[in-house]
């Protein structure tokens, strides 16, 4: 708003100029009244002078006629002037009071615009705070799951590397020892010095280099006199055997301890990656809001700034309008009761001009003035004599003369003006009596100046009432238009909220939509999740059985082999070598042990199904646990979305609702307010007839009757002149 200061219209100026005319007209009145009489005297005194000219009372009338006109002249002025003026308070009150409504109406949008902007900006601030300790806890939770994680795998490569070494240390021993290389006893020696050998098999491996060392001797001393090379070779795959049977249950036992480290590992490692990925994908998340609502405060504050910047400018503008506005009321009342007082005084004036011509024209004045004023004696001898003259039935020649010159003064004004009046006038000088004539052209006189008072009221009262008329019909115009051009604003958003609407019922529906489709398709995944899991772990309890079953076979079948040849072995011990040829001879008949060597490799396929099954397991729980958390983050955002999506439908649905209302309301005033303008249209048709000029203007009829006036003024003061004469 950028209200100015009211600026008073012309009109203003020119009523005050009235109401000082009206004061000077009463005084000017009294003075010629005062005049008159004083003339009347001065006349009364000297009967005996008399003068060749037109009577003072004669005089006195003349001037009160032109007082009158001049004073409705003046009103009506002076009712027009004031009927723009008021045009004009009414326009600005109308305008300004608008403006102030308008204003209200911004500061009360503007306040509460800027409430809601602090309240948004506060709240966001509160969930920004709780975001950044979402943030940083996921941030410390990362970095605990992270430590513990690199422990955990670092204990791993230690173990496996000692359970690896292990494995590959009770192979190269088995490996010697089926070989049968001199380095046996270095390369179990190495085997127990090892941390992973429990006692029993360091025990077995103290026995058996014992029993080594001490076959060695006895075959030193036996080598000249028995030659038995095949032998030595059965007895030595006899000594061997039990420690290799007890070896390979060793090996078997730590390839399990391996597998199940691998499978700790594998199931620790699975278990670490989806908690990070959880926790990555949380603190993604978390900062993606974060950063959105942090754009959104800015925003808000923004706003708040904007709204704050505005509502000041509003109160300023309307404080200053409000000033305007009392200004002008303050202004316009003094002015209409100036006006007022103006137009009971110039009434009364008129009022006062019209007693006084009463009183001059009755009986006694006028009477009187006949009577004892020469003029008006000589007039009436002049008058006598005429009628004389007349009822002797003819005229001398210089009366012909003067009658003649005033019906050719008469008629040569009546054909330049195209008076009616004047006519009439000079067809009665032509045929009546000078006394006669005179009392016609004086009542026409009279006549026309009533005509004229009469037409000056009927102009001040149709100038006003089309004045009035046309202020109004501009107003309801202006009025009817703007109700138009609102309607069609209301309308027009009404349309665009309705789209909009539309539009956001169908992302809603879209949303829901795609929510049940990625819930059947979750529920598709779990089951098939579900099912795969289940499948794997019965593989793995299946390969584990079937493991469970070779190595009970195998490892049975090794524990009576390295049983029997350990009781072999001590029994060789006891009775010294005196039976080591039979013993050597029940060596090489032992009983069938088995497919050691080939059930190693069994087990070792074994063991990477079972592997590949746990894999599976883990894998598919690893992509259930991440596919569960995707959708629950889809459904999270899809809910989100939708309430958002509901919420603004629910504000437009309402602002539709009021803009519908409001909507309503215009075309009930507009149906008002276009009834009141085909009333004013009505009035104005109702006032042409008399108040809109077709012919002459109101300005070209009081010229042409004042012509009229003052010819039929200069026709009786020839017609004076020549009696005086």
């Amino acid at each position: 708003f950028h209200p100015t200061k009211p600026a008073l219209p012309a009109s203003t100026h020119r009523i005050a100029a009235a109401a000082m005319s009206s004061s000077r007209s009463l005084r000017r009145l009294g003075y010629v009244l005062g005049l008159a009489l004083s003339v009347a005297a001065a006349t009364s005194a000297g009967l005996s002078s008399q003068r060749a000219e037109v009577t003072p009372l004669q005089k006195v009338v003349e001037l009160l006629d032109d007082m009158k006109a001049k004073g409705k002249k003046d009103k009506h002025e002076e009712e027009v002037e004031f009927a723009k003026f008021k045009e004009w308070c009414d326009g600005t009150r109308s305008s300004t009071s608008s403006r102030l409504e308008e204003a209200a109406a911004q500061i009360e949008q503007l306040s509460a615009d800027l409430a809601k902007a602090e309240a948004d900006a506060e709240e966001l601030g509160v969930e920004i705070e709780g975001l950044n300790a979402d943030i940083d806890q996921a941030e410390k939770e990362l970095a605990s799951a992270s430590g513990v994680r690199d422990k955990e795998h670092g204990d791993y490569l230690a173990d496996h590397a000692d359970l690896s070494e292990s494995v590959d240390a009770i192979e190269r021993a088995i490996a010697v020892l089926k070989s049968r290389q001199a380095d046996v006893p270095q390369t179990l020696l190495q085997l127990r010095a090892a941390a992973r050998i429990p006692d029993e098999a360091k025990s077995a491996i103290d026995a058996f280099l014992s029993m080594d060392s001490s076959s060695s001797s006895a075959s030193a001393s036996a080598s000249a006199s028995v030659e038995l090379a095949a032998p030595e070779a059965n007895a030595y795959e006899f000594q061997s055997g039990g420690i290799v049977a007890i070896l390979e249950k060793l090996r078997h036992k730590f390839q399990d301890q391996r597998l199940g480290l691998e499978k700790e590992e594998m199931n620790s490692k699975a278990n670490f990656e989806m908690l990070e990925q959880k926790l990555t994908d949380n603190l993604k998340e978390y900062k993606k809001r974060a950063g959105a609502k942090n754009a959104a405060k800015a925003q808000r504050l923004e706003d708040a700034a904007s709204a704050k910047g505005d509502l000041k400018e509003t109160e300023a503008g309307k404080a200053e309008d409000e000033q305007k506005l009392k200004d002008t009321l303050a202004t316009c009342q003094a002015k209409s009761e100036e006006f007022e007082k103006n137009q009971v005084t110039r009434a009364a004036e008129v009022q006062a001009i019209e007693k006084a011509q009463e009183i001059l024209r009755s009986d006694e004045v006028a009477g009187s003035a006949a009577k004892y004023l020469p003029a008006a004696a000589s007039l009436v001898q002049t008058g006598r004599g005429s009628a004389l003259v007349q009822l002797r039935g003819g005229e001398a020649p210089e009366e012909v003369a003067r009658r003649q010159k005033i019906v050719e003064f008469l008629q040569g004004k009546a054909k330049l003006t195209g008076s009616r009046y004047l006519a009439l006038a000079a067809s009665h000088a032509l045929a009546d009596p000078f006394a006669k004539v005179k009392k016609m052209i004086k009542d026409l006189i009279v006549k026309l100046m009533e005509q004229a008072n009469s037409e000056a009221d009927h102009k001040a009262y149709c100038d006003a009432e089309l004045a009035t008329n046309k202020q109004t019909r501009e107003d309801k115009q202006a009025e009817v238009d703007a109700l138009t051009a609102n309607i069609e604003k209301h309308e027009s958003e009404s349309a665009q909220l309705a789209q909009e609407l539309a539009e956001l019922s169908d992302a809603i529906a879209e949303l829901k939509k795609q929510q049940a489709e990625a819930t059947a398709l979750r529920e598709q995944e779990k089951a098939t999740n579900a099912q795969t899991v289940a499948d794997a772990k019965a593989a793995q309890a299946a390969v584990e059985k079937a493991t469970k079953v070779l190595k009970e076979f195998y490892g049975k079948a090794a524990d009576d082999y390295a049983a029997g040849a350990a009781s072999a072995s001590s029994a060789l011990l006891q009775n010294g070598g005196g039976r080591l040829a039979a013993e050597m001879k029940e060596a090489s008949q032992a009983p069938y042990k088995g497919m050691q060597t080939e059930s190693g490799g069994i087990f070792g396929f074994l063991e990477v199904v079972l592997s590949d099954f746990a894999r599976l397991e883990a894998a598919t729980s690893g992509a259930e646990d991440a596919q569960a958390a995707a959708y629950e983050r889809f459904m999270d955002e899809s809910n989100q979305d939708i309430a958002v999506k509901e919420t603004a439908s629910g504000h437009k649905d309402e602002k539709k609702q009021q803009t519908d209302a409001v909507t309503a309301s215009l075309k009930k005033e507009l149906e008002l307010t276009q009834g009141e303008l085909d009333a004013a249209l009505a009035y104005f048709e109702k006032l042409k007839p008399d108040c809109v000029d077709h012919g002459l203007s109101y300005e070209e009829r009081v010229t042409l009757r004042e012509e009229e006036i003052q010819s039929l003024k200069e026709a009786l003061e020839i017609l004076n002149q020549q009696d005086l004469a």
